[in-house]
């Protein structure tokens, strides 16, 4: 096949979306299948041009047998609601050039990538214009998320307006599919054909990622066998509900035995590292390179998943999948009958959002019963291997991509029951 994939965030992002397009991107390579990406410079999660790199320029690459073509990007230093559309109208208008230059290629598939929906009608554009058919992928309902999250003020008008664009734009691709089943539902409740719905979940490598007898970590940080490390790994940003961390620490303070640790980089990293002045069993990292990703998952004796309530089922954490195939149990805060309770219920414990004692009194439970913390994370691997093992996720996409283009635009099969198969 060829695939034209178009998005904001790519390789080599280490968390968020960024990584998953580019595992996508490089497994379909590696596959036979011929790739282009039209992207931007790596900047996420820090909101900061990586080195190597610069914002206003134009850069074709090859990386792991992919053609790369990244594009200039406005990146605001403190991203807020209307900083955050110019940062993605900045890459819409930038990334017009990418695109143009992609119709003599004659792209066989157009994948555009959510956030950020400000491409998505060149995409569909693109897909038109070259016979290709259009498939949009969404990460999460940026829309939703905006107002819901107080991110963009909610005038009636202009909330209005914007989601009937959003509407109108996911009815007119060939397939819509996105990363949970309440996202699926959502996207049918905003007037997408359940016949043009895909699940497409996010994924974990349960080879890179797995259990090991001791981090190494550990040992650098100077812990002994009886310490019980509670760890946040990942972005650092206004979705994930940081500010109950804070809260938690200083309640445990007093458990000695009890050590946290931080790891990411984020819009909230800093507001984050100021709540947490002066508490002592509080560590600090930085984002770990992928090749310690796995020793830092590891460490963790209990990982904890925060996310505001107000991000339930417009998005589903990506990290969690790696928390699951560290055969480690996690602390999640959510709602019952949202995505993220019907993961973690089996896996681990469940606490309401915002609510730093509920949390705190079920990470001193799960401190005091080893034997606990051991099943429940058997069961989340178990999770990790049946539901979002790598090969089988993008193996399905793969079929679906295969017979969506053969088929002249219908897919094999297309349902809320569709799910990876398992490895």
């Amino acid at each position: 096949m060829k695939i034209l994939i178009h998005g904001i965030n790519f390789a080599p992002e280490l968390t968020g979306i960024g990584k998953y397009t580019g595992e996508l991107a490089a497994w379909l390579s590696a596959r036979g299948h011929s790739v282009r990406v039209v992207t931007t410079p790596p900047y996420y999660p820090q909101w900061q041009v990586q080195p190597g790199y610069k914002a206003w320029v134009y850069r074709r690459e090859q990386w792991q047998g992919v053609d790369v073509w990244r594009c200039p990007l406005w990146v605001p230093t403190r991203p807020g609601g209307l900083k955050r559309l110019l940062h993605h109208f900045s890459f819409c208008l930038s990334s017009l050039p990418g695109l143009l230059a992609a119709i003599p290629w004659r792209p066989e598939l157009v994948l555009s990538i959510a956030p950020s929906l400000f491409c998505a009608p060149f995409d569909r554009a693109l897909a038109t214009i070259t016979g290709a058919r259009s498939w949009l992928h969404i990460q999460d309902f940026e829309i939703d998320a905006a107002f819901e999250l107080g991110m963009l003020s909610s005038l009636p008008a202009v909330e209005r307006g914007a989601r009937l664009f959003e509407s109108g734009l996911l009815r007119s691709f060939d397939v819509c599919s996105t990363i949970s089943r309440k996202m699926l539902e959502r996207a049918i409740q905003k007037g997408v054909a359940p016949a043009n719905v895909q699940l497409f979940p996010n994924w974990v490598d349960t080879r890179e990622i797995a259990p090991v007898p001791a981090s190494a970590f550990r040992a650098e940080w100077g812990l002994s066998p009886e310490d019980v490390v509670v760890l946040y790994s990942g972005n650092m940003g206004r979705k994930q509900g940081l500010e109950i961390l804070a809260s938690v620490v200083r309640l445990l303070e007093a458990q000695r035995r009890i050590q946290f640790v931080f790891c990411g980089a984020g819009s909230m990293r800093g507001e984050l590292v100021e709540a947490c002045r002066g508490l002592s069993g509080v560590r600090f990292l930085p984002l770990q390179p992928v090749e310690r990703l796995n020793d830092l998952l590891n460490a963790a004796d209990i990982h904890l998943l925060p996310q505001s309530a107000g991000a339930a089922d417009l998005v589903l954490p990506s990290k969690l999948l790696g928390m699951l195939a560290s055969a480690r149990p996690v602390i999640a805060t959510a709602a019952p009958g949202t995505e993220l309770a019907r993961i973690v219920a089996s896996s681990g414990v469940l606490v309401p959002p915002g609510d730093a004692q509920s949390m705190a009194d079920a990470i001193l439970d799960l401190s005091r019963d080893a034997q606990t913390r051991q099943a429940l994370g058997r069961k989340g691997r178990l999770i990790a291997e049946a539901q979002f093992s790598k090969d089988a996720v993008l193996g399905e996409f793969e079929r679906q991509a295969k017979q969506l283009i053969s088929n002249s635009g219908s897919l094999p099969q297309s349902s809320l029951s569709n799910s990876p198969k398992k490895s």
